[in-house]
């Protein structure tokens, strides 16, 4: 018989231990929550500590690096070998996609360097020959010495540009044999056609101050101090009324090569900010740049980054867009008449600037992305066929594998760090980052539309802000022709000079064969030729370097002689 003390004892410890095991319960719970706490702000701060290492990092590459996306050798043979281990033994192929290392890095040992040769002059430049003659044969005379030969030595100098006032003389005729009751007739020519009605410029001039000032980015106070050493005053707002007139005569051009790009299967977007003048403060404008590869390099003007933006750039356009994933594009990719065509360049950003933070796994996807861009270099020139099919047999394996490894790595990475977002950024574009493989007339990267965009950029460091947004469609009309005149290696100044001389007379059904993708085939025609000739500005500016070409040898002489003084008389 169990006694009745005991068990009231034991329920007495029984219910002491329960009330002990709730408190560790508790306590338990309590240090739990302490813990997931701490862990939660540790993972905070490691999160802006990752952040400001890589905005560190950033900020010394940004001042004291270089800034190209480019991974170090050692890394860069990585995207060798993920090559080698996706296609196997596949690389006997004709095909070979895989190029040799040393053509990206190359490894140079101690070698001996070469003396540079010296290039020759350009045969075309005009020449002033000197003769230097010793003075021993000088105070002898030639007649005491045989000439055995001479030594030549070319030296480059520059003389000041001049500028030329083209006079235009108006003679007036009568008939000598003249009726007594009949009217006289006075003989006069025909006005000569301007390219600004009535203006002061010439055409060659016209196209020297747009080379100046968009091709060399010169602002309008340095245009103007330029063209003051050379001894006239020309003020910026008369060379700034030239351009807005200009732009009224030029941007037919320029619109029959927007309309021309419309036609084309794919084109290249970008834009870019720049400051408008205002009274209080400086607003924000944006000019954006349409490429249609090999054909034309196009600019727009707008004072908003928005879809009415983006509308009036691409009016009427349907095919492929290659461009960057903003949300301003999104409007036009609903309908299906634009089909997006994701940047490769765009996604290897986001795992460059998640170097700093998580080296790793964003070497890792570089290599991965550089194998890529590896087998379109070596696919540089080929037909649309065989782009196809190399990018089917090599370039997919390698996009399945680093989507693979996104969607593996996707809950592994701290949300919000720089990684996060360059694995978030490939699996929101993971569509459109595969359209190349399906296309081979499709690139790889909208870098060319960064590269001629990068031609604004530069501008915008020297001129600083806008004056007007007017004055920004004046620079895009401008810029689009010398951007393509660049696209197609045609000189800018005699391009636009002869531009100015054909546009008053040119129809206007005809404006597209102007442009510079065509300028060749034009400037080749009989007709052109006949109008180009027949414009007495052209023709006075060329006649002149030809005087000055053919008077050369009397130069020589006069500087032969000056060198020669004291020689006596042979």
């Amino acid at each position: 018989m169990i006694d009745a003390a005991r068990v009231e004892q034991l329920e007495a410890q029984l219910s002491a231990s329960q009330a002990q095991l709730r408190e560790a319960q508790a306590e338990l719970a309590e240090q739990k929550a302490q813990l997931e706490k701490l862990e939660k702000e540790r993972d905070d701060y490691l999160r802006l500590y990752r952040l400001l290492l890589e905005q560190n990092e950033l900020l010394k590459r940004g001042l004291l690096g270089q800034k190209a996306e480019r991974l170090p050798p050692n890394d860069a043979q990585m995207s060798l070998a993920i090559l080698n281990l996706v296609q196997g033994e596949q690389d006997s192929d004709a095909d070979q996609a895989t190029p040799d290392p040393s053509a990206d890095e190359q490894q140079v040992q101690d070698h001996s360097r070469r003396k540079p040769k010296r290039q020759p002059l350009p045969e075309e430049l005009p020449r002033i020959s000197i003769e230097l003659v010793p003075p021993e044969v000088q105070r002898a005379g030639l007649d005491a010495f045989e000439l055995i030969g001479t030594e030549k030595r070319e030296v480059l100098e520059r003389r000041p540009a001049s500028l030329v006032v083209v006079e235009l003389l108006y003679p007036k005729y009568v008939p000598k044999k003249r009726e007594r009751d009949g009217a006289t007739q006075v003989l006069v020519a025909e006005t000569v056609e301007l390219p600004i009605e009535r203006g002061l410029a010439g055409p060659g001039m016209l196209a020297d101050t747009v080379v100046h000032r968009w091709q060399d980015h010169l602002p309008l106070h340095r245009l103007e101090g330029f063209y003051a050493r050379e001894g006239l005053q020309l003020s910026r707002s008369t060379v700034c009324c030239w351009h807005e007139q200009l732009a009224v005569l030029a941007g037919p051009v320029v619109e029959a090569m927007f309309l021309d790009a419309y036609q084309q299967p794919y084109l290249c977007a970008d834009a870019t900010g720049v400051l408008v003048q205002a009274k209080e403060r400086c607003r924000t404008g944006h000019f954006w740049v349409l490429v249609a590869p090999e054909l034309h390099v196009l600019y727009r003007f707008s004072e908003r980054h928005d879809g009415a933006a983006v509308d009036e750039l691409l009016a009427g356009y349907t095919g492929y867009l290659v461009a960057d994933a903003h949300v301003v594009y999104d409007h036009l990719y609903a309908t299906g008449e634009v089909i997006e065509v994701g940047c490769w360049a765009h996604a290897r950003r986001y795992y460059f600037k998640a170097v700093a933070s998580d080296p790793e796994r964003a070497k890792h996807a570089l290599a991965m992305i550089a194998a890529l861009f590896r087998i379109e270099k070596s696919l540089a020139g080929a037909p649309r066929k065989k782009k196809e099919r190399v990018r089917q047999r090599k370039s997919k394996p390698i996009v399945e594998q680093f989507f693979g490894w996104c969607d593996s790595q996707v809950d592994l990475v701290l949300d919000e760090s720089p990684i996060a977002k360059a694995i978030g950024y490939a699996r929101n574009q993971r569509e459109a980052l595969q359209r190349f493989l399906k296309d081979g007339r499709l690139p790889l990267h909208n870098n060319i539309s960064e590269l001629n965009l990068r031609r604004e950029a530069v501008g915008r460091k020297n001129w600083i802000f806008l004056g007007s947004p007017d004055g920004g469609k004046v620079n895009t009309i401008f810029v689009s022709l010398l951007a393509s005149c660049a696209m197609h290696k045609i000189e800018p100044f005699s391009y636009l000079r002869d531009l100015f001389c054909l546009l008053p007379s040119w129809p206007r059904h005809r404006v597209l064969e102007l442009a510079p993708a065509y300028w060749q085939k034009t400037l080749q025609q009989p007709a052109t030729q006949q109008l180009l000739a027949a414009n007495v500005f052209r023709q006075a500016i060329l006649d002149l370097k030809e005087r000055e070409r053919t008077s050369q040898s009397g130069d020589e002489v006069k500087l032969t002689e000056s060198a020669s003084v004291g020689a006596p008389q042979g």
